[in-house]
């Protein structure tokens, strides 16, 4: 009997177990049912393929195609179809309308109209990726020899394909000669000769950049004694000299690789002067032994053969004559080994022959993803519906991805451009070749921070770029304030803010580091004819690497683009100048001078700091995270 209602409590019991598993699997069946709907609804993309404009949700990489082990369903907040965010340009809208005879109008129709073309070709399903695989794993050659003959009938120039690498060396065989140059009324004879390693992939209308200039000077400089000057050059502005003047560098002074920067050699005014001939007497009289020296001449002789030898070493590029070390200078910031693309060698020199071994086998300039960081980390925040308080556009050329990738590792990580309160974007304009602009419009879908203007790069045609920044300002972002700069300058972006919100909202204001009855120069490289530039004096302006203009200045810029009565000028920031003037004379506009926006370089507590390599941009973001606007001027 007690056996019989054991059996009917457990029966019992299982049924109730049942019953209860049978309800929870229909209410787990009712939720997932309700659920999926809902994640599939945010995260499934659109099924349009517009090419001019970013998508809602676009594809950002070949990562995002790939099954995922844990879909996560985004927050309403930061959801990228969320209502709130606006859709990201990668095209800008600029068109250059039919107007004015001049040459630079001729200049700009004519590179919009290759734009056009460029644009047609740039589909990214349609760029040949075998073949670009096959460009980027080009082999070079790991030597290269060159008589004195085919050295000059190259210009003078030897081409590193893949430049330099650790332990890479060049030989130079050569001979100093004397030339003769007029100085006041007199004849004077003078020898020197510049070697130079350069960077010879460089934008239109820049220099090449110079990572080592080397310059021994037989006869002397101001100095009256034979010197070797070595230097670099970043963005044709040069870092500070090393002078080898015949003196030991000091032992407390750093050595590259445990070599000394400058060695001695022997010099009239010390060997025999009259300090050391009572040493000399001094040391016989008391018996001392004297201690055995052995002095070298300047390394370099007129008319003597040398054999030069320059080696890449860990920390610096080492220097040997005729087996005897003279000279080593340290690696600046601003370049890496392949940088150096090139040896020149110019001045009072006759060259026999040139060799250069153990160099690097492959090209790593064809491969820009190389300095791509590809993480979504790196990728601008979503805009927001309302005005901003700034917008920043930042020129650039189609090859520097490594100078735009610096930008957003640095100070595009201000807190004000991560709350969106500031915006920053790329200007960029269409490379002659179609791998780099395949690559430039992969940049820019995946970072969401690029806007291409639609036509063929110039360094006359920057003037353009600006017009699209003030365009994709007041249009696009509708930005209070408009700030333009280059992809070397340095922005302290808290510290723009707070000087523009010194002005009331209701004045009109041209912010930046004035220029004042600037001449335009006659003459040279930079020269301006009088059919360009008519006026004996440009109107006050601000330097390029970085100002500031109110919205209504903006506005007034891009409705006379539009109206044909814009004047242009190939000078960027004389224009904008100009532009400023002449709304000026009927809405009052306050210009504001601050050196802090600083022209060449870096200069303590800095607003802005030009002409920073890659490397600079990450050294300086370092220091402003830790309260220290300080500058990282080595190069």
């Amino acid at each position: 009997m007690r056996k019989a209602k054991l059996d009917a409590m457990a029966s019992l019991s299982r049924k109730r177990s049942l019953q209860l598993l049978t309800l929870a699997s229909l209410l787990y069946l009712l939720l997932v049912g309700f659920e999926f709907p809902i994640v599939f609804r945010r995260i499934t993309p659109p099924t349009s393929t517009s090419s001019s404009s970013s998508l809602p949700f676009p594809l950002l990489s070949q990562q995002d195609t790939q099954p995922k082990s844990a879909p996560i369903r985004p927050s309403v907040s930061v959801s990228i179809d969320a209502p709130n965010r606006r859709s990201r340009s990668v095209i800008s809208s600029l068109d250059f309308p039919s107007y004015g005879h001049s040459e630079l109008h001729s200049s700009a129709r004519h590179a919009f109209d290759v734009g056009k073309r460029l644009l047609s070709e740039l589909d990214l399903e349609a760029v040949d990726v075998e073949s670009r695989n096959r460009t980027v794993e080009e082999a070079c050659p790991d030597s290269i020899s060159l008589s004195g003959e085919e050295f000059r009938s190259r210009g003078k120039v030897i081409v590193l394909p893949c430049g330099l690498t650790l332990g890479s060396h060049l030989t130079v065989v050569g001979r100093p000669l004397i030339s003769e140059v007029k100085k006041g009324e007199e004849q004077v004879l003078v020898s020197q000769f510049m070697m130079e390693l350069q960077g010879l992939k460089t934008v239109d209308g820049e220099d090449p950049p110079r990572v080592l200039h080397f310059n021994p000077r037989l006869k002397g400089d101001w100095s009256g004694k034979p010197v070797i000057e070595q230097n670099t050059c970043y963005r044709m502005q040069w870092g500070p000299a090393q002078r080898c003047e015949g003196w030991k560098s000091r032992a407390d002074e750093e050595t590259v690789d445990g070599q000394l920067k400058c060695e001695k050699w022997i010099r009239d005014d010390v060997e025999r002067s009259e300090e050391s001939k009572t040493m000399w007497w001094l040391n016989r009289l008391i018996g001392r032994t004297k201690k055995v020296t052995v002095d070298w001449p300047f390394p370099f002789a007129e008319d003597k053969l040398f054999v030069l030898t320059l080696s890449a070493g860990l920390e610096g590029y080492h220097v040997n004559v005729d087996g005897k070390h003279v000279t080593s200078f340290p690696y600046r910031t601003g370049f890496v080994l392949e940088d150096a693309t090139g040896l020149f060698l110019n001045g009072d020199i006759d060259v026999q022959s040139i060799y250069a071994g153990s160099l690097p086998t492959t090209h790593p300039s064809f491969a820009p993803q190389r300095y791509l960081n590809m993480s979504k980390e790196w990728q601008a925040p979503p805009l927001h519906d309302g005005p901003v308080d700034l917008f920043i556009g930042i020129l650039s050329a189609g090859n520097h991805f490594s100078e735009r990738m610096a930008v957003r590792k640095s100070w595009m990580w201000s807190k004000a451009i991560r709350s969106s309160s500031v915006v920053a974007r790329f200007f960029v304009a269409l490379h002659g070749r179609k791998e780099v602009n395949a690559e430039l419009k992969k940049e820019a879908e995946f970072f969401g921070d690029i806007v291409i203007v639609p036509f063929m790069d110039s360094y006359d045609l920057v003037v353009l770029k600006t017009i699209a920044i003030c365009e994709y300002g007041i249009r696009e972002v509708s930005a209070m304030y408009i700030m333009k700069c280059d992809d070397d300058t340095f922005v302290r972006v808290d510290s723009v803010l707070s000087e523009i919100k010194k002005v009331s909202l209701d004045r009109s204001v041209y912010v930046g580091n004035m220029n004042y009855y600037h001449k335009p120069l006659r003459n040279g490289k930079w020269a301006v004819t009088y059919e360009e530039w008519p006026e004996e004096d440009y109107p006050p302006y601000a330097n390029g690497p970085g100002y500031i203009i109110s919205a209504n200045i903006a506005r007034f810029v891009v409705s006379d683009f539009e109206k044909h009565t814009l004047r242009l000028f190939k000078m960027e920031d004389v224009s904008m100048g100009m532009w400023v003037e002449q709304f000026n004379t009927t809405t009052t506009v306050d210009y504001i001078h601050n050196l802090k926006f600083c022209q060449f370089g870096c200069i303590e507590d800095y607003y802005t700091a030009h002409y920073q390599s890659p490397r600079q941009m990450i050294c300086m973001w370092d220091k402003l995270r830790m309260g220290k606007p300080h500058c990282c001027n080595m190069r």
